[in-house]
């Protein structure tokens, strides 16, 4: 027969831990991509427009493409950073 393993729930030490850093997470993230989305993309157009990629001026670049590439990279790392925090603090096994 087969043994049952069962798994003690986190103490509410390590749920406020958690939390904390979840907070932490997405607050940063929340910045970053604020940064690159309003800031590159609007505030500071004109003076990314002096350089260029591919053909395109920079900060017209980053209001079309940038701000999605970025919005994707911080998904990813949203996912890797979130699972190895829930491995941390005891939330997933």
């Amino acid at each position: 027969m087969a043994k049952i393993e069962t798994k003690t729930p986190p103490s509410e030490a390590a749920k406020r831990a958690y939390w904390t850093s979840t907070k932490r997470l997405t607050i940063g993230l929340l910045i970053v991509w604020f940064a690159v989305s309003y800031g590159a993309g609007i505030l500071f157009r004109d003076a990314l427009d002096a350089f260029s990629i591919g053909g395109a001026p920079l900060g017209f670049w980053f209001a079309q493409n940038g701000s999605i590439y970025v919005f994707l990279i911080l998904i990813v790392i949203y996912c890797v950073r979130m699972t190895q925090l829930e491995t941390k603090h005891g939330i997933r096994g």
